[in-house]
């Protein structure tokens, strides 16, 4: 050869030095074990080049999983959740967002630890959804009258105020307000939290236009 050729490295790399030439058959065997040894790496050797080039299995699960979009089965089929806490049918004062196949009793907390501490309630009217025993007693430790209709599983039934749960009416009528905007009725935002942020500015307009 005139001169080394560029891929000579590569193509020599792993060779091993070849004890000295003897029997046929000895020169046969050294250079079967030099094959071997330099071609068909060990998972141990190649783990660099195979095994850890695949990413962990929490990449691999977030990956699948995609971003969220707070998008769940419920009886109304494939459906988003709005949460609220209202003082009327224009004061929305905490909001929360989940699929739509979300427990009700089970986001009363995050809406609860939400509100403002100068918000003083006497009463707070919630949809039998709630009526769970933490969240009565969470309310009667803060001076707040539950108002819950009981669950029909409930052995005993327990009375509350029918007359201001009447009122209960006044969220119902804020949903009605927020289903105006087409944004919001049809979501055309994918995910969560840009349909999260529509749902605040419109209760903002909302708050603003009836102030």
């Amino acid at each position: 050869m005139a001169g080394s050729a560029p891929g000579t490295g590569l193509l020599a790399c792993g060779l091993h030095a070849l004890p000295a030439l003897g029997s046929a058959w000895r020169l046969a065997t050294a250079l079967e074990k030099s094959a071997s040894r330099t071609f068909c790496p060990s998972p141990r050797t190649a783990r660099g080049f195979d095994y850890g080039a695949r990413p962990s299995a929490r990449r691999r699960s977030a990956k699948k999983k995609g971003p969220d979009q707070a998008l769940g089965r419920s009886r109304g089929g494939f459906s988003t959740k709005i949460h609220a806490a209202t003082i009327d049918e224009n004061c929305g004062v905490a909001l929360h967002l989940t699929a739509g196949g979300a427990h009700d009793g089970r986001q009363f907390e995050c809406l609860y630890d939400s509100l403002a501490p100068d918000n003083v309630l006497e009463a707070a009217a919630l949809d039998k959804g709630y009526d769970a025993d933490r969240i009565r007693e969470r309310l009667a430790y803060d001076g707040i009258e539950p108002v819950i209709p009981p669950i029909s599983s409930r052995s005993q039934k327990l009375p509350y105020d029918k007359e201001r749960y009447r009122g209960r009416n006044r969220i119902e009528r804020f949903f009605n307000k927020l289903k105006q905007f087409r944004r919001i009725a049809t979501r055309y935002d994918k995910l969560r939290v840009t349909f999260f942020a529509a749902v605040c500015l419109v209760t903002a307009f909302i708050i603003v236009k009836n102030s």
